[in-house]
């Protein structure tokens, strides 16, 4: 009986380190630190870029085979490709607006550099409909700190 009270003594706290993270792995990474926050000024600026309809302003910061991944489920591959469906998304906005409600420079175990942002747009569509939708989005650079990556989700807020 000591032996089994023993066991399940020094066992337990392994248990509830196993089962830190819900029992789940991240594929990615779960390990990340505060990183320059110049990475979170160059996507504020590509932000900005959007919404001033100034898309060719920065296209330096890009890599030319970055992919975009919407919240829609199309994936963009390419610096030239990014640039035209941008253009032809951004034309059919009119009044286009955001709030940065926060915005986060990461790096992780993976030497990679990663910008996280929370926010909102508002805008008319091309039928003169009101849009508004939440928008958080994923970017890494790459080792040439160039975005490599981004990746975006949405919640639809409705219409206004």
């Amino acid at each position: 009986m000591k032996k089994l009270f023993l066991f399940l003594f020094l066992s337990v706290p392994f248990v509830a380190m196993s089962q830190a993270n819900g029992g789940y792995t991240a594929s990615y990474s779960s390990k990340f630190t505060i990183a320059s926050p110049t990475y979170s000024d160059k996507i504020l600026t590509l932000w900005k870029d959007f919404e001033n309809n100034t898309l060719d302003a920065h296209m330096d910061f890009f890599a030319d085979t970055v992919t975009m991944m919407f919240a829609n489920g199309t994936v963009i591959k390419g610096k030239a490709e990014n640039l035209k469906g941008a253009k032809e998304y951004r034309s059919a906005m009119q009044n286009y607006k955001v709030k940065l409600h926060a915005w986060l420079s990461l790096k992780s175990d993976k030497n990679e550099n990663v910008v996280c942002v929370w926010g909102s747009e508002e805008y008319t569509d091309k039928t003169a409909k009101q849009v508004k939708a939440g928008i958080h989005e994923v970017w890494i650079f790459n080792k040439d700190g160039k975005v490599g990556l981004m990746m975006q989700f949405a919640s639809v807020e409705g219409s206004m």
